[in-house]
């Protein structure tokens, strides 16, 4: 009983609220491929994985999500600039 329990298993948070997610959702989340993800990992541009076991990585949602700020700020600025 003294487990935090959550209705959804796929939902793994940490204490503070940050977010471990896995492949699916970082895919779904920034609309790339698995592929490109990992690419944009090896070339420094792009979150590292966070290992959660032998065989299981995440990401930290906080993370991707100033990833995706920092792409909209480049992209703002871009246009800004045309």
């Amino acid at each position: 009983m003294g487990k935090y329990m959550d209705s959804n298993k796929n939902d793994l948070r940490t204490a503070n609220g940050r977010r471990f997610m896995r492949l699916s959702e970082v895919k779904h989340q920034v609309g790339l491929g698995r592929t490109a993800i990992y690419d944009a990992v090896k070339q420094g541009t792009f979150p590292a994985p966070i290992s959660l076991g032998a065989r299981a990585v995440a990401w930290c949602s906080d993370e991707v999500a100033a990833w995706m700020d920092a792409r909209i700020e480049a992209s703002r600025s871009k246009q800004g600039g045309q």
